[in-house]
């Protein structure tokens, strides 16, 4: 008790003049909470720290309070779209556009030519026709969002049909019979896991049904004894029978995948030219952009959806639709290299080789010695699953410790700098660090290795 009784109250350690310091660069109330945090924990233990030492704790927990949770990495994963680590890097065009817009006014909803209220969907609408050939575009916050949209507005109460080895689960829980179950649809699983027939889908039909729903496996792969339907005989069928064919595609491609070494990922107009009625894509995967779900297909349908009170729960702000818009500008000028998505796919293992070479050379002349070795990068993030890039990798066996230990230490480094563990060894793949972070990477290696 002597001991507790010795401790300095709040108000003496805020006369002190660290704790002046501590106020003029973080307010008096932030002091004051992270001193009674301490504080308090000193009265918990049954000891008082030394003085030191206590406001080297009060200083740490002022620090983890300011800190941002989200801030930047540097991704040597080799994962192009990393869904931890926020998918698609922005653009920078992209990027200064949404920074542009963000502390000023702006037309979000109000058109300048009429003075009169305008619907933001409407910003990128145009453009998004114009790529896709689509009838009308809307956007909304994520693909999930517009599938659930999507079938709330056009199904809800009605059966909707779907092959049984499509009913996917993609990261973070979001499966397909929850969200058909929350949009009010009733979900009629035909097929089995590995094949399905144009026949299974015409069976099912009933008079309560409203929709054909096809989803693209964008995130699994079935292989060998297998069989599914096509889009061109669903649309046939699902038109035949005045129903809707709605795809949930996913991935949300606008350009051929094959042009770089990769397979055939279906594109936007790919989908819509094969008679789908309305197309839900994500915008933050292949496509390049930000976080948002894009619908697209028969203007009848879009007005109707969008119409929907759910819509407004799901809409995008400002910023997306700013981003969104100068990603799709450099569709319209096939500026593709501008887009770090396509621009580490399409980087040669050649050149990705020389980075990594760099890497080992400069960490060399710091005395620190690391391998080259060849590897694989992957798409992830939900698109061309199974697909693999011809990669180069700096790859460190630890001298001390375990590989567990050295990642975590390069995770320490700030910028964090993320890499994998194959077989005791860390290894950093060059293709998924942007152009400019090289020299980030060598400090954290080095900082790491000392």
């Amino acid at each position: 008790m002597d001991i507790l009784r010795a401790l300095p109250s709040v108000h003496q350690l805020l006369e002190e003049e660290r704790a002046i310091n501590l106020i003029g660069a973080h307010g008096r109330p932030l002091v004051r909470f992270a001193i009674q945090r301490v504080l308090d924990e000193e009265r918990q233990r049954g000891a008082m720290t030394e003085p030191a030492i206590r406001w080297t704790r009060i200083e740490a927990t002022i620090q983890t309070l300011r800190r941002p949770r989200l801030r930047p990495v540097i991704n040597a994963t080799g994962v192009i779209l990393h869904t931890n680590l926020g998918r698609a890097p922005l653009a920078a065009a992209a990027a200064d556009a949404a920074a542009r817009v963000a502390a000023r006014y702006s037309t979000l909803e109000f058109d300048p030519q009429t003075g009169r209220r305008a619907r933001r969907h409407d910003l990128v609408a145009d453009t998004l026709r114009h790529l896709t050939g689509a009838e009308a575009a809307a956007v909304v916050n994520n693909c999930a969002a517009a599938v659930l949209l999507m079938l709330t507005a056009l199904a809800r109460g009605k059966e909707v049909i779907v092959a049984r080895g499509e009913l996917v689960e993609i990261g973070g829980g979001f499966r397909m019979p929850d969200v058909m179950r929350l949009s009010g649809a009733r979900m009629v699983e035909v097929g089995t896991t590995n094949r399905t027939r144009i026949e299974d889908y015409e069976g099912a039909i009933t008079p309560r049904t409203a929709a054909i729903l096809k989803v693209h496996a964008s995130n699994f792969q079935v292989v060998g004894f297998t069989e599914s339907v096509e889009l061109k005989p669903l649309a046939a069928l699902a038109h035949q029978r005045q129903l809707l064919l709605l795809h949930d595609l996913g991935s949300g491609s606008l350009i051929e995948t094959t042009a770089y070494g990769l397979a055939a990922e279906p594109r936007i107009q790919d989908s819509l030219q094969s008679g789908v009625d309305l197309v839900a894509a994500s915008g933050d995967k292949m496509l390049g952009g930000p976080q948002a779900g894009l619908l697209l297909g028969r203007a009848e349908l879009v007005e109707r959806v969008m119409k929907h009170p759910l819509a407004r729960a799901v809409r995008v702000d400002k910023l997306t639709i700013a981003a969104l818009t100068a990603t799709l500008d450099l569709y319209l000028t096939q500026s593709f290299k501008d887009l770090p998505v396509w621009d580490m796919m399409g980087a040669s293992p050649e050149s990705v080789a020389s980075r990594a070479r760099d890497w080992q050379s400069r960490l060399s002349e710091l005395g620190l010695l690391v391998e080259v070795a060849p590897g694989e990068s992957a798409v992830g993030g939900g698109s061309l699953p199974g697909e693999r890039l011809a990669t180069s990798l700096v790859v460190i066996t630890p001298a001390r410790g375990t590989a567990v230990d050295l990642l975590r230490r390069l995770r320490e480094h700030e910028p964090p700098l993320i890499a994998r563990i194959e077989q005791e060894r860390v290894l950093l793949d060059p293709r998924t660090v942007l152009a400019g972070e090289d020299d980030l990477v060598v400090d954290a290696i080095a900082r790491a290795l000392s």
